[in-house]
């Protein structure tokens, strides 16, 4: 039976070694609206054995493959969660973080799968782009690693 996956024009393909399942229940697992779409093991040919696994998080489809060898995943390409509160940053950055990720600076992390997100709080567009108040913002960011909303905040404030 052939692999039924939702797309989009653009999805995001991940290729891990060997891993491609245990990071799609990774990643369903730390996401609450998300679930595993379709998953297949290859029989034969050059990928025999390899498997493909499609998943969505928050309605955006990814396709996760057994890639060998393993070819790294660099901070150049890196997935943006937007938060609304200081408690959803928390939770992204701790969950993302957990089992071996690495924490980066202003906001960015790697999982352990070593794959980069940014958490951003969804003001900070709009703060950093004020012409009057954006520079202060930035500054404030670039002291942290996990963004904290209320010195963001203070940080415009004081602009």
């Amino acid at each position: 039976m052939a692999m039924q996956i939702t797309t989009s024009r653009i999805t995001p393909f991940l290729w891990l070694e060997g891993r491609a399942q245990e990071a799609a229940e990774f990643y369903v697992a730390v996401f609450h609206n998300a679930r595993i779409t379709a998953s297949a093991r290859f029989s034969a040919g050059p990928a025999e054995g390899s498997a493909t696994v499609a998943f969505e998080l928050d309605g955006q489809p990814f396709i996760a493959f057994d890639g060998h060898p393993a070819l790294p995943f660099t901070p150049a390409i890196s997935f943006v969660v937007n938060c609304d509160t200081q408690e959803e940053v928390d939770y992204y950055w701790e969950h993302l973080l957990a089992d071996g990720g690495k924490p980066g600076q202003c906001g960015w992390l790697e999982d352990k799968f070593g794959v980069s997100w940014q958490i951003v709080p969804a003001i900070l567009p709009a703060m950093i782009h004020d012409p009057d108040r954006g520079t202060a913002v930035i500054e404030a960011l670039l002291q942290m690693q996990k963004p904290d909303i209320r010195r963001l905040q203070d940080a415009y404030g004081q602009g």
